[in-house]
This record gives C-alpha cells, structure tokens and sequence, in this order.
C-alpha cells in the first residue's frame, strides 16, 4: 500500500493541477508569502529595534546608581526647609565606609573650559573621576591608557581626551605624550579614548576631557566639593538597597532630618535598563500578535481556496471514485495541494523577510558595536515554516473530508 503523501502520482498531480489554475495558485500563494514574511519581518525588526536600543545603552553597567547634593524637604535644628548643601569627599568616605553592597564606585566633578593646543582651541568639557570610572562606563582606550589611582593619589595633571577632540586639537598627530592647555594649564596627554553607546554620565567621553578628580578639584578650585556619586551595587542587589546607608552617611557632615530622603538626588538606573527591558517585551509581543493575524488570515485564504477547489472539482472526483479510485486519493490530493502551497510559498517568504532584514542590518551597523540584530535566527524560521505548513495542513483538512463524502453517483451528476 502506497503512502499517501510520498505517492509520486499524487504529487504529479498536484503540480500539474496549481499549473493549469496559474492565477488562483497566485493569489493563494502570495497571501502564504505575504502573511509569513510580515511576520518574520516584525520578528526581526523588533529584534533589530531592540538592539539598535541597547546600543545606545552600551558601555553603562547596569547595576549601578549615583547620588547628587540636593535640598531639604524638611527643617531641621534650626535650618529652613530648602536649604542647599554639597557633597563632599568626607561624605563619600562615609558612604564607603558605611555602604557595604556598594562594589565599585567614582565621584564625578565636571566644568567647562577652553582646550587648546598650538593654534587650535575649542570649549569642551572636562570631567574629573576616578580609576574605577571605567567599570561604571566603559571607556574604549584608543591609544594610550586611563587615569590610574596613583594619577589620583599624586594630583597628577594628567589628561585622557575625547578621540574627536584629539582629532581636531592635533590632526593626524599623535596626542599622547603631548601637552594640553586647560584654561591655561598645562596637563599631559596620557591617553585617547572613545565611548561605547550615546548615553554618557557627566559628559560625552569623545568630546572631552578626563582628568584625575583630585587634580580637578585642585586646579579648577573647586574644594571638596564632589558633583556626582556613582556606584555599582553588588551581584544580588539593587542601587536603590544602599540608599538608606547612603543617606545616614550624608548626615553625619549634614544637618537634614532623618526622615528626608528627598534632600539628596538619588537615581538607580537598573530600574530605568528594568522599565525598558519591559518596553521590550511589549513590543515584541507585538510583532508576535500582529505577525500572526498575518499568518492566520494567509490560512484562512488557504482554506477558503481549498473549498473551492472541492466545489469545483466534485464532478471530476465522483468519477474518479466511480472508476476505482480510493478515498485515500481523494483527500490526499487536496492535502497535497495545501501542504505544497503552504510550503513553497511560505518558505520564499521568509526568505524575503531574512534578506530585507540583512540589508537594513548592514544599512544600521555601527563601527564600534557591529550590526544591530535586524535578523532571522534559522531556528525562528524553520518555526514560521513549520507553523504555516501544520496550520495549512490543518486548514486544507476540512475541505479533504468533505471530498472524501463525496457519494460517486451524485459527485457524477453535478456541474
């Protein structure tokens, strides 16, 4: 006994079948096509999306927080709600000391100056950190190296700049080893870095200037006083677990009530990078609904078509059954016909999705971080199709049973 779907014949007669009908197999195919390759595309896409997101992201540590001096939201000894205060270096001793799920940190001081070499000048801005900096926000060394501790430890007047601030300061010299003017003083050119993402803390590393903070706060005259806090919280914990310690630190130099949180500007960026792994979800949940209202409404067309076929073949099969054929023939060759639709056509277009998804993936690549993921993976693919087929098998089942239903003799004398 042959078995219906590897019958050599009933294929045969399945393609001679969709050529003699060269519109109607059009129109059926491309609703297959369409409805696969929509939903590819936004599968893909949202991928894609996702990644040209996080790029932006890149380079930032997760896990991390960072505190600022604020106002008070409460009188306190004598003091009046909104008074101002600033973070100082006793305060982030205090923080280190009493802040233990804090893994890594750096103060952060900023200003704006003018950088001049030779004859070239521009208003940039600097930033002054610490070694630990790069942890927080990944800094790319072009050439050279980073502020290190013993930088921070001597007050070093040494300077990593931005690489498009090198570019225009010295052309297509080497900057490193040379000297930099900043608001006329002299500091050494140490290293030429670049940043990862578009997101920055303080301020964009290719267009500025980074300094160890102890020089800074010393040559700029700027005290004690640290502009921003930024720390990691350790695996297993949250930024926003320290802020209780990290605020009974900040009260022992300040004079703010126990109870006002608010007098110090805290942010925990984890919830942020949280909100949009969420934004994440959501969209690709998405492209998963919409794609598959796409698909299904491609099945329904395979369906719909498949009862035509039915009607409209019904003599030819009441013959067919009066001369010997076998039920089996009957409904395999209009499961053949679903099966061969649902396949050709759904596997071309998920193949137009993956190529239009490598062009606009070759089109959004950045040099530093590489594509963004507007692709395919075969896996997901391979499940498109699979699905398609399994739902056009299914679709294409209803119209078989009623072929197989067919009495011969009335089958004969319809039109």
């Amino acid at each position: 006994m042959r078995i219906p779907l590897i019958d050599h014949e009933i294929w045969r007669e399945t393609i001679t079948t969709l050529a003699h009908n060269k519109t109607r197999t059009f129109l059926t195919a491309f609703g297959i096509f369409w409805g696969t390759a929509i939903l590819a595309l936004l599968w893909g896409g949202a991928q894609g999306f996702e990644g040209i997101m996080r790029r932006e992201f890149a380079g930032l540590a997760a896990n991390i927080g960072g505190v600022s001096s604020w106002r008070t939201t409460m009188a306190y000894r004598g003091f009046p709600k909104g008074m101002a205060w600033e973070l100082t270096i006793a305060d982030i001793d205090n923080i280190r000391r009493l802040a233990p799920d804090i893994e890594s940190s750096s103060t952060i001081n900023w200003a704006s100056v003018d950088v001049s070499h030779a004859d070239h000048s521009k208003r940039s801005q600097i930033i002054g950190v610490e070694e630990a900096y790069p942890r927080l926000n990944t800094v790319i060394i072009n050439s050279g190296r980073f502020i290190n501790a013993s930088d921070i430890a001597a007050t070093r007047k040494v300077a990593v700049i931005g690489r498009n601030l090198a570019n225009e300061l010295f052309g297509g010299e080497e900057a490193v080893g040379q000297q930099v003017q900043l608001a006329g003083i002299s500091f050494m050119v140490v290293g030429v870095a670049s940043q990862m993402g578009e997101a920055s803390i303080g301020a964009r590393v290719d267009e500025s200037v980074i300094m160890p903070s102890s020089t800074m706060r010393q040559a700029f005259n700027q005290g004690n006083t640290v502009h921003f806090f930024i720390f990691a919280a350790r695996p297993g914990t949250t930024p926003t677990d320290s802020r209780d310690a990290i605020m009974r630190a900040i009260r022992l130099n300040h004079p703010i009530h126990p109870l006002d949180d608010d007098a110090a500007f805290f942010q925990d960026f984890s919830e942020f990078f949280s909100i949009i792994d969420k934004v994440f979800l959501g969209i690709s949940l998405l492209a998963l609904f919409v794609g598959g209202c796409s698909l299904l409404a491609g099945v329904i067309g395979v369906g719909n078509i498949m009862w035509i076929v039915v009607r409209e073949r019904t003599h030819e099969f009441g013959v067919r059954r009066a001369i010997g054929a076998k039920p089996w023939q009957i409904t395999a060759q209009v499961l053949c016909e679903s099966i061969l639709l649902t396949t050709v056509a759904g596997a071309a277009g998920v193949c137009f999705a993956a190529l239009i998804l490598a062009v606009i993936d070759q089109a959004t690549a950045d040099p530093l971080q590489g594509l963004a993921g507007f692709e395919l993976p075969f896996g997901v693919a391979v499940s498109i199709i699979g699905v398609f087929i399994l739902l056009g098998s299914l679709a294409g089942t209803l119209p078989a049973v009623k072929a197989l239903r067919i009495k011969p003799v009335e089958a004969m004398r319809a039109k």
